[in-house]
């Protein structure tokens, strides 16, 4: 059974969210470059905008940042963009909340696990194979192949859950 370890995103008095932001966008540039994928400035700054917090983010949202600088993108250009960032594992899509995360290890396949904070709307991705492992052969159980996997699980996250004792 793997280890968890503790979700940084719940623990913001301790993150360092500029260098977090960086990393991630230097592993997109490497990861798109590497498997042959076109990571246009659209494409990136969508990206950015989406990592600016570890709060999930609509894509009108998206699309009203952009429109805020200066650049004219309509619906379909953001939709586009996030549909990339999603095939190339970059972004997640959280359907419970029609809205997207970065992910924060981009480098290999793995699950969503995501809790989510329903007071500050922080979202930590977890990826546990014994959960994964438990759904493949739960579902197998009953003939069903799965094939993908998300799972949303909605909470209280720690510093919440401190503030309200």
């Amino acid at each position: 059974m793997n280890e968890v370890q503790p979700v940084k995103q719940f623990l913001a008095e301790e993150h360092d969210h500029d260098g977090c932001v960086k990393q991630a966008m230097q592993n997109a540039v490497r990861i798109c470059r590497d498997r042959g994928l076109r990571l246009t400035a659209q494409r990136r700054r969508v990206l950015e905008l989406v990592w600016n917090s570890h709060k999930p983010v609509g894509a009108y949202d998206i699309l009203n940042a952009l429109n805020s600088d200066g650049k004219r993108a309509g619906p379909p250009t953001v939709y586009r963009a996030l549909d990339f960032l999603i095939e190339a594992n970059l972004v997640h899509r959280l359907d419970s909340l029609n809205a997207f995360v970065g992910c924060p290890d981009p480098n290999s396949p793995h699950t969503g696990q995501f809790l989510i904070c329903r007071h500050c709307r922080s979202v930590a991705e977890l990826d546990d194979q014994a959960i994964s492992d438990l759904i493949i052969s739960s579902a197998a159980a009953t003939g069903f192949v799965a094939e993908e996997q998300t799972l949303e699980v909605q909470g209280v996250c720690v510093a919440c859950s401190n503030q309200s004792n």
